[in-house]
């Protein structure tokens, strides 16, 4: 019996191995999965730029236009040092009794006060990090017995909810795919909400993708030559 020769080309198409195009083809999806999330960023980015320069610009004097030098972004970077200092002059004594004036103003202002307190206790629990509000993943059966969904923990439910029910209940927030900032609020007991070893962040994302983008201790790492081909 003759034995193979081994500097055999191998068979067009043999299992395991890829055809010229085939090849090309995934180094061509490869170049996509590389650099589609870097130019969305950017192109994210510049137009948030663009979008702050544009309002920021025609407040400004004409010598101090940004338009005449050329430079993107200087009207995001007086928007920074705007707020930077405000925020300076409100931890002051002026700024502590001015402040005290405006809350004062919007509590006494029918329609404006819902809205003022709504977004205030917002932005205190994101920025200031005064709660525990989304700190914690969890899965729970929602919307029925068998179907699990990622949930966010806000916090221990008030005494006057779970006082009625008599259970121990807890806050759980359940964000919509592929916007997180909608959704439903349930009140669960305890013992039906499963915590995640996962972070925020990963669970936004998780969210977000509509479960594309899963965390990295769970993501197989990416073989460009079994990218799948159309």
């Amino acid at each position: 019996m003759n034995e193979q020769n081994d500097n055999t080309p191998p068979v067009s198409g043999s299992p395991g191995r890829l055809t010229l195009m085939g090849r090309l083809r995934a180094y061509f999806f490869a170049g996509i999965l590389f650099t589609a999330p870097i130019s969305i960023t950017i192109y994210i980015a510049w137009l948030f730029i663009d979008f702050v320069d544009r309002q920021v610009t025609p407040l400004l004097p004409a010598t101090l236009n940004p338009k005449l030098w050329g430079i993107p972004g200087v009207g995001l970077l007086l928007v920074v040092v705007a707020l930077t200092l405000v925020g300076a002059l409100t931890a002051g004594f002026l700024g502590r009794v001015w402040l005290r004036l405006t809350e004062a103003i919007m509590q006494r202002t029918p329609v404006l006060r819902g809205l003022y307190s709504a977004i205030k206790q917002i932005f205190e629990t994101v920025l200031a990090q005064k709660s525990q509000a989304f700190r914690e993943v969890a899965l729970i059966e929602y919307p029925r017995r068998g179907i699990w969904t990622v949930a966010f923990i806000t916090g221990q439910t008030t005494n006057v909810i779970s006082g009625s029910v008599g259970v121990d209940l807890v806050n759980v927030f359940v964000p919509t795919t592929p916007n997180p900032t909608s959704g439903f609020l349930l009140f669960l007991p305890r013992t039906d909400v499963h915590l995640l070893d996962m972070s925020v962040e990963d669970g936004l994302k998780l969210v977000i993708s509509g479960g594309i983008v899963t965390p990295r201790d769970l993501q197989p790492e990416l073989d460009f030559d079994k990218i799948p081909l159309a």
